[in-house]
């Protein structure tokens, strides 16, 4: 199978939830949520494509580095690479069911493995998402990190919290980013803003080392670093929750610069 056979069959098995476009930018799919694009115009999805294309590599090719290494630890586990599968969750939700949760989820944490790095794992509208990506995680010995939505109720949060220890995740956090997303609401999964100190509660109520997704501001960095948190990440969620935000990597450097060491 070559590529353009490979794009044909994920253009039908997706059945118009995503256009397979030869440049995954957000334009098509603006404004499909639920579906894979962003939210509204689309034009934060669109922000994140344009940010991470601003960034330019250097050409450098009189050095000693015959053999480069790419790897780093992470929460003390070595990686082969500085880089890990973001936590994606609803098969049926957002990608017309093409394949079930599980196959998804598992493709992630088990490709992720076999890549020498770490799939995350995510919380959805539909409980049996994150049950599946528990169970990934489970069956991967671990090799995995669960994200929780930032659920109105801090009681379901650490109820999950929970399964992800007893599954020997390598670590947990809360995507705070996701506190506008429409496909919560729409299938009577509230969730919202957290505060500071129901932050601190999450991050004091487990041993696993905990993350705070969805950081965009330099007073929020702050704010999470003084939760005690082990590690932030920069986010808009994908654009697909507050249209007209910067993208991602536009801010990523300042906030890096902000709260390193």
């Amino acid at each position: 199978m070559n590529l353009q056979e490979l794009r044909d069959a994920a253009r039908q098995k997706l059945g118009g939830a995503c256009r397979v476009c030869p440049v995954c930018n957000g334009v098509a799919c603006a404004g499909k949520v639920p579906g894979v694009g962003g939210t509204a115009t689309g034009r934060a999805f669109q922000a994140n494509v344009a940010a991470l294309a601003d960034l330019k590599f250097n050409l450098r090719t009189i050095h000693a580095a015959k053999t480069p290494a790419t790897g780093t630890r992470l929460f003390g586990r070595d990686l082969a690479m500085p880089i890990v599968a973001a936590p994606l969750t609803g098969a049926a939700i957002n990608m017309g069911g093409a394949i079930t949760e599980q196959q998804f989820i598992q493709a992630i944490v088990n490709g992720s493995r076999q890549a020498g790095t770490l799939g995350m794992t995510g919380d959805t509208a539909d409980p049996a998402c994150f049950d599946a990506g528990i169970e990934a995680i489970e069956q991967a010995d671990g090799a995995g990190i669960a994200f929780i939505k930032p659920r109105c109720s801090q009681a379901e949060i650490l109820r999950r919290m929970r399964r992800a220890e007893e599954a020997g995740a390598l670590a947990v956090g809360v995507d705070v980013d996701g506190a506008g997303l429409v496909t919560m609401a729409l299938h009577g999964q509230p969730v919202g803003p957290k505060t500071k100190a129901e932050l601190k509660e999450l991050v004091t109520s487990t041993k696993l080392p905990f993350i705070i997704k969805g950081i965009m501001t330099l007073d929020e960095a702050e704010m999470a670093l003084e939760t005690g948190a082990a590690a932030i990440v920069v986010s808009n969620h994908g654009g697909r929750v507050l249209d007209d935000v910067p993208g991602a990597a536009e801010v990523l450097a300042e906030i890096g610069e902000s709260v390193r060491g």
